[in-house]
């Protein structure tokens, strides 16, 4: 059996690339030799150039003692170590912690993997030696690659580093604020970092029950008595420690334990930073809560700032983690940090904007509805029961012990439950008996804290202790779900694309636990609804300019431009506002009718503005630009909005649309009938809308309140978005309304989700309720394989009566042992599997003492005497870990199976599917994926497996896509039902004919009911009883048969009349295909009865259909559909998981209603590869600080819940399989990849099947940068066409060819280059795709061209995980177009690269006149004549020459098998020089061949046909060539 691994640092490394600008430095603080702004860039951003890495100082260092590449490399010198430290790294001035280009710089060179961690000693290293580790570590999480990778090798030093990095404020010199930032940042990455187990191991205790040494005695005693159960702990925790002490020698004194005062050291020390330092004055905020008007914002000290922020953002870490709040909270709490932050002056100052909503955060957290220590959500009557009890109590004491509050205490509940009321009565009390009730009464703080004597401090403290908290649900019904303006550019909350990635904002994290499902369901909520935030801002920014806005003479906004995505607005009205509803304030609807007119569009815009649709959401804009033009200095000033003239930003949703004679466009309701509809009239169209409720509050409420303007009487824009881009509204509300549920997560799956418990709880081994013997019909080709697949049993077979069966056949049934062999626990991450692989599979255990595994060897019943009746049957040969992922997926529990490129994971999880009907026939299974392209393949491999169709629907967009001539969408599906209705009732009119019975019991299902009852199974039951009578008669089947005639249009004679028990099992397949034809006709009956379209489809979905297939998107779309219709469903199967958002996946797992409290999920089966790319999240910022691309997939394998990876490839030549399956654990090779003489002919005209071909600069140039984040190599593009046309001219089909860039802007150049050289030539035309790597994962060719386009930095291919794509892409040839030096250079490459550079880095080419796909030679033969290729202008002249030959009528022969020769040849030449040296046509020369042989047409089979080559060399009969534009249209637009 396979090995189920679980998680470390082999399985998951931090890998999430982000590409971020590097700011130029300040000058004035430090000299950096040769830095100049790229010239490629119209932004401020600075690059590093490839020159300036190789003539920088650094390097040169580098080369002298650490580099690889150097001949001769110098000892280790600690005084380097600190020249680099104090010239390159420390930040004396400034507000930047780290010179980011330095570190940089370091980084590249491997500064840390090859001279600062070989050489450290915990004990000798110097303070700058631990910082630049400090330094580096934190620079590897700003570019997510894998910081703690290259400390494994060894564990113990580690633990010192960490052990000395811990005490390193308490042992050395004072930390300047700069160091303080970046040592802050590195503890924040170690909290980040829990799933290593290094990591974990020694973090956690400064977390732990010791730290509450650090409390007062008044706040250690409310926490005791709060939580009883930790009393015994803690007892036994001391006794412990002064058991050890004593042991020591030493005396017992907690405080100076490092795990006692290492966090509340911190938090003082931040709390001395935030009062003294951050203003560069010496005004303590103790002499007041306002700065004088003369401290401007000049005066601030923006490094202080930003430690202040880090620190809120480590404290939010920590509090948002269980293991890391439970002992914590109680700290923050008695230091009081919330309550004297909200008190510093920084919360209210402009520039402390992102801290003060920081510590909102901060707040939020503190006072999470959670108990902490059994970690159990807290429901709102808990909360509000809680609240009430504290305010009780508390007035009971001050009615007791302070008279002077007696009408606080006398005070009903109502009335002190908000912050001002409070503050109010609380503010009567003078400062001494203030002091005595918050210190020594209430124990909320200490008396010694030096803020103690501070009467606003401690009225702070009070409120913030009894003021009633806003709950969740409240909050998130309470929040508009469009965006509006201000928070469309808050940098804080949405920052700019160019996030630099070196400071913190207001964001949540999504981690690897979570507080509860309700914290889960808020985080995403914000993050998704702030990433879609991100998008619709783009398209404002898009959209607007393009209208030309302007004020025309009467002062109003007016419009001379145009634009395809917003019109101008004729006139907006609010049609109604409906009453709240009971327990809110916010109206329950509010509609509006916006009219505006498209007379400025035509033919495909105008469609599509009368194409908008119910549901659709749409953004009103108010947009009233400056009177004058901005000046080039005030537009630099200026923001966004400010440049647009926009005001106002609301969203809507459509609820219908109407022409100008108000008639009713677009109907889904049935109202107007399809014979009945009527094209639009006019130019005026009348949209009415829904507007966010929410929203509408707020905004009235501050035109009553604050007097404000009328937001939706300056609306003069209407804005829509694309379709496929504008879900975002259905998600978020499907998440809303998880909160607002009581949202029930299978209780075997709720812990694991939430990241607690046992990592293998949900496996199936540990799951109550299992399938104990399983049918696995068609999954075993034969018993060899069988036993194949279970190499650790001795496989015993016996027949159906309990003999053994010597003689074997498939199906089986296999009685499972509870706990299989090797596939009962996981493995740590970083070891490797000692699991057979596929190569010794055959490999027989001779050993006596294996358990033996009890296998039915059973004869299946006959299916039915016409061909239809026969199963579909499996050809697969499923590998033994395959039968293992097939195994978990069947019975119940969670089921990961990790499948690497090529490794069979469709085919895995449709047998799956196959298995788990036929076993579990009741059950419903809901199939989602990620995109259109996975379901189809998935859909399409499950109809080749005996699951009969009728129980299978596709839902969504993508249904018509499907390679099929049925359709399986929901019409399809009933149309179908239908049409087979009518089938049936045919063939029960023709039983009746036969058995000479009148012919209406055919009319409907319900008469064929009673006909099967009446007339059929009675006559059956009366042959059955007759046949047991008359066994000894061999032919008394065949003459006593009661449904003879019927079954006499079989292809073949039912019946022998030899042997009674052959006839006896005809007989019985002939009354199973009559018992499924009225078993049909049951299910068609409620087909029948209903009526309407719609309701047949429902009625299919949530009963009807067995297997429901849908994507990710779909199902967060019509959630509310679903579940207001009933749907159910026991089984979900998840392809592509691990690119899919983590509330994507989340969301199809609560689809359905609880049923009497529990969930009815019984199996979760998610497929996917975590070490290919992750979710597209379109905003650098929410990837790189929120983590929002993690999949849920990808978190479960961080957690270490135990998962199945296949480990066998059926895709490349093993060859090309090395360069990506080192990523993966015994990734080996399907024999077939082994043994086809496909992969080991080698590639025509080349003499390697993979290359890194080195691109030196072209014409003086590199990569070049016309825009922002819009890299372009021009000589990689030439070079790659060059090729391609090459291949082209060989023979090869332009269908097998791919070519793949890592950038946007090189895949418009490259489809630029195309259309210039090769769409010209109708034999060439373009490839089969040019798109980017992230675009064809997932996808597979022959032929792969690769551009990395990239010459100043490795750039975003340095993420492993999207190498990892693209080196798995191709099948038989992998050509990769860079520039050497700089990626050879790339820690985290160097697996592949190390492989590629094995090879010459010049393109080889075979000179031997091969064809494709004609050649005698092997892999590895490179050919007699071959030549390398030094550049772009030598491939040109190739390709030229090659094209010369065709023109001049050259004859190009080439041996082929059977004596045969391809012969090229045109009846036109045409000039030789008309081509350019670079492969550019002269416009002046003629350059249409007329006829030339079709490369297609020779690549279809392995050899041609005779009469083919006949017609070829005779030359008079050529193959028709293909139309180019025919594969133009193929190209991904």
């Amino acid at each position: 059996m396979p090995k189920v691994y679980g998680t470390g640092v082999y399985d998951f490394k931090r890998h999430r690339v982000a590409e971020y600008p590097i700011l130029e430095p300040d000058r004035r603080t430090v000299p950096i030799p040769e830095q100049k702004p790229a010239n490629s860039s119209s932004n401020s951003v600075f690059s590093i150039t490839l020159d300036e890495i190789q003539t920088d100082r650094l390097t040169k260092i580098a080369a002298e003692n650490w580099s690889k590449t150097s001949v001769s490399v110098s000892t280790f010198s600690n005084e380097l170590v600190k020249e680099i430290y104090e010239t390159e790294l420390l930040v004396k001035t400034g507000s930047k912690p780290v010179y980011t280009q330095r570190v940089t710089m370091l980084e590249i060179s491997q500064y840390l993997e090859n001279y600062l961690w070989p050489n450290f000693d915990s004990e000798t290293a110097s303070f700058e030696h631990v910082m630049s580790m400090i330094l580096m570590v934190n620079e590897k999480f700003r570019e997510n690659v894998a910081a703690w990778k290259c400390f494994y090798d060894r564990k113990d030093v580690f633990r010192g580093f960490l052990e000395r990095v811990l005490r390193l404020k308490e042992q050395e010199r004072t930390l300047s604020i700069a160091e303080k930032t970046n040592y802050l940042l590195f503890m924040i990455n170690l909290f980040q970092s829990l799933e290593d187990e290094i990591v974990s191991g020694t973090v956690l205790k400064l977390v732990s029950l010791q730290s509450w040494h650090s409390l007062s005695f008044g706040r250690f005693q409310m926490e005791l008595c709060l939580n009883p159960n930790l009393i015994k702990k803690w007892k036994k925790l001391t006794k412990k420690e002064a058991k050890e002490a004593k042991k020591r020698g030493e005396p017992f004194e907690p405080s100076s334990m490092l795990e006692v005062k290492f966090l509340r050291s911190l938090i003082e020390e931040f709390l001395e930073i935030l009062d003294l330092e951050v203003f560069s004055h010496k005004q303590s905020a103790h002499e007041g809560n306002k700065l004088d008007e003369y401290y401007g914002s000049t005066q601030v000290n923006d490094a202080c700032v930003l430690y202040c922020e880090r620190f809120m953002e480590f404290l939010i870490d920590l509090l948002s983690q269980l293991p890391t709040r439970r002992f914590l909270r109680p700290i923050v709490a008695d230091v009081a940090v919330v309550s004297k932050c909200h008190l510093s002056t920084l919360y209210t100052h402009e520039k402390g904007k992102l801290f003060a909503q920081l510590v909102d955060l901060l707040q939020f957290y503190e006072g999470f509805e959670i108990d902490d220590h059994v970690g159990t959500q807290l429901s709102d009557d808990n909360v509000l029961l809680t609240h009430y009890y504290r305010l009780q109590t508390f007035q009971l004491l001050i009615f007791k012990k302070i008279p002077k509050l007696r009408d606080l205490a006398l005070a009903n509940i109502g009335s002190i439950n908000k912050r001002a009321d409070l503050t109010k009565k609380l503010s009567f009390l003078p400062p001494e008996e203030l002091q005595d009730l918050v210190c020594k009464k209430l124990k909320l703080v200490s008396d010694a804290d030096p803020w103690a004597k501070r009467v606003d401090f401690l009225i702070e403290v009070m409120v913030s202790f009894f003021e009633k908290r806003q709950s969740q649900k409240e909050a998130i019904n309470a929040l508009p779900l469009y965006p509006n303006e201000q928070i469309m550019w808050d940098e804080s909350l949405i920052p700019s694309i160019n996030y630099s990635g070196e400071g913190c904002l207001a964001l949540p994290k999504l981690n690897l636990q979570f507080l509860t499902l309700h914290d889960y369901l808020l985080r995403n909520f914000n993050l998704f609804r702030l990433e879609s935030t991100y998008e619709i801002r783009e398209d404002i920014q898009e959209a607007v300019p393009h209208l030309l806005a302007y004020i025309n003479n009467e002062g109003e906004p007016a419009f001379r431009g145009w634009s395809r995505m917003a019109v101008p607005i004729s006139r907006l009205r609010i049609s109604e506002v409906k009453q709240p509803n009971i327990g809110e304030v916010k109206p329950s609807s509010v509609t509006a009718q916006v009219t505006f007119s498209i007379s400025s569009y035509k033919g495909q815009m105008r469609s599509e503005w009368n194409s908008l649709k119910e549901h659709d959401v749409l953004f009103l804009l108010a947009i009233y630009p400056s009177f004058e033009p901005l000046s080039t200095e005030e537009a630099a000033k200026s923001s966004v909005p400010e440049k647009l003239g926009l005001k106002y930003v609301r969203g809507c949703e459509v609820i219908e649309l109407r022409d100008e004679e108000g008639t009713l466009m677009n109907d889904f309701t049935g109202r107007i009938k399809r014979d009945e509809w009527k094209p639009p009239k006019g130019d005026l169209r009348t949209v009415t809308v829904a507007l966010d409720t929410a929203q509408y509050y707020m905004d009235v409420s501050d035109i009553a309140e604050k007097g404000a303007e009328d937001v939706y009487g300056s609306f003069n824009i209407l804005m829509r978005r694309k379709p496929k881009e504008n879900n975002f509204k259905a998600i978020l509300e499907s998440i809303r309304d998880l909160m607002n549920e009581s949202c029930i997560v299978p209780d075997w799956l709720h812990n694991i989700f939430l990241g607690y418990g046992n990592p293998s709880a949900a496996q199936w081994t540990n799951m109550p309720d299992l399938l104990e013997t399983v049918d696995f019909k068609d999954t075993f080709l034969n018993a060899d394989h069988l036993k194949e697949s279970f190499p650790d049993y001795q496989v015993s077979f016996l027949s159906q009566d309990g003999s053994e069966n010597l003689h074997p056949t498939p199906p089986f049934r296999i009685k499972l042992p509870k706990a299989l062999k090797g596939n009962t626990h996981a493995l740590p991450g970083n070891k490797k599997s000692s699991a057979s692989t596929v190569e010794d599979v055959n490999m027989v255990d001779t050993g006596l003492d294996r358990e033996r595994l009890i296998v039915e060897a059973y004869v299946p019943p006959d299916p039915g005497p016409y061909p239809q009746d026969q199963p579909k049957q499996n050809s697969v040969r499923f590998t033994p870990t395959q039968i293992g992922a097939i195994i978990s997926g069947v019975q119940p529990g969670l089921t990961m199976v990790v499948g690497p490129p090529g490794t069979g994971k469709t085919d895995t999880a449709v047998q799956i599917l196959n298995v788990l009907y036929h076993n579990c026939p009741t059950q419903r299974t809901l199939i989602i994926t990620h995109s259109n392209q996975a379901l189809n393949d998935l859909f399409e491999k499950i109809m080749q497996r005996d699951v009969p169709a009728r129980y299978l629907l596709r839902l969504g967009q993508g249904e018509q896509e499907l390679a099929t001539d049925l359709d399986f969408s929901r019409q399809g599906r009933v149309n179908a039902m239908l049409v087979r209705r009518l089938e049936l009732l045919q063939e029960v009119e023709r039983l009746a004919r036969s058995l000479q019975l009148p012919e209406d019991v055919g009319y409907t299902c319900e008469t064929a009911g009673y006909f099967w009852l009446l007339h059929v199974y009675s006559r059956w039951e009366q042959f059955l009883a007759a046949c047991s009578q008359n066994q000894d008669k061999p032919s008394f089947v065949k003459d006593r048969f009661p449904f003879t005639e019927f079954f006499s249009d079989t292809p073949q004679p039912v019946f022998t009349g030899q042997s009674f028990k052959k006839d006896m099992r005809s007989a019985k397949g002939c009354f199973r295909h009559l018992k499924i034809m009225f078993q049909e006709l049951e299910e068609c009956r409620a087909f029948e009865l209903l009526k309407t379209t719609a309701d047949r489809a429902n009625y299919l979905m949530t009963k009807q259909a067995k297997i429901v297939a849908m994507t990710c998107t779909h199902a967060a779309l019509k959630r509310k559909d679903f579940l207001h219709l009933g749907f159910k469903y026991d089984n979900l199967l998840m392809e592509e998981s691990a690119q899919i958002l983590e509330i994507e996946t989340f969301i199809p797992m609560l689809l359905q209603r609880q049923e009497d409290g529990y969930a009815r999920l019984k199996r979760c089966i998610l497929i996917g590869d975590h070490h290919q790319l992750p979710p597209v999240v379109k905003n650098i910022a929410f990837q790189k600080y929120s983590h929002m691309d993690q999949s849920l997939f990808t978190r479960f394998i961080r957690l270490g819940i135990p998962y199945i990876e296949l480990n066998a490839q059926g895709r490349a030549r093993p060859d090309i399989a090395k360069l990506y399956n080192w990523r993966y654990r015994d990734l080996g090779d399907l024999p077939y990849v082994r043994e086809q003489a496909i992969f080991h002919r080698a590639n025509p005209g080349f003499c390697y099947e993979y290359q890194l071909v080195d691109v030196p600069d072209y014409r003086g140039r590199g990569e070049i940068s016309p825009s922002s984040y819009f890299f372009q190599n021009e000589g990689e593009a030439e070079y790659i066409v060059s090729v391609y046309m090459y291949m082209r001219l060989l023979g090869y089909p332009a269908s097998k060819i791919s070519i793949l860039t890592t950038y946007n802007g090189q895949k418009f150049l490259i489809r630029d280059v195309i259309n210039r050289r090769c769409a010209q030539y109708d034999f060439i035309g373009p490839p089969s795709k040019v798109t980017t790597v992230d675009k064809f994962q997932g996808q597979q060719n022959d032929f792969i061209l690769l551009s990395l386009v990239r010459t100043r930095i490795v750039g975003h291919i340095r993420d492993v995980r999207r190498l990892i794509v693209a080196m798995s892409r191709a099948r038989l040839g992998l050509y990769v177009f860079g520039r050497r030096s700089l990626f050879e250079q790339c820690y985290e490459l160097q697996p592949t690269f190390q492989q590629l550079l094995q090879r010459p880095d010049l393109l080889a080419l075979n000179c031997d006149d091969e064809v494709y796909p004609y050649t005698e030679r092997l892999v590895g033969d490179i050919g007699s004549k071959f030549q390398y290729i030094s550049g772009v202008e030598e491939m040109a002249d190739v390709v030229n020459l090659r094209l010369n030959y065709i023109y001049q009528g050259v004859e190009i022969y080439t041996d082929l098998p059977s004596s045969h020769h391809a012969v090229t040849s045109v009846t036109s030449p045409v000039n030789g020089d008309m081509l350019l040296d670079n492969g550019v046509k002269d416009d002046t020369q003629n350059s249409s061949p007329k006829n030339v042989v079709n490369g297609d047409t020779q690549l279809e089979g392995s050899s041609y046909p005779d009469s083919h080559m006949e017609d070829v060399v005779n030359n008079e009969s050529y193959v028709p060539i293909e139309d180019s534009s025919k594969d133009e249209s193929k190209m991904e637009e």
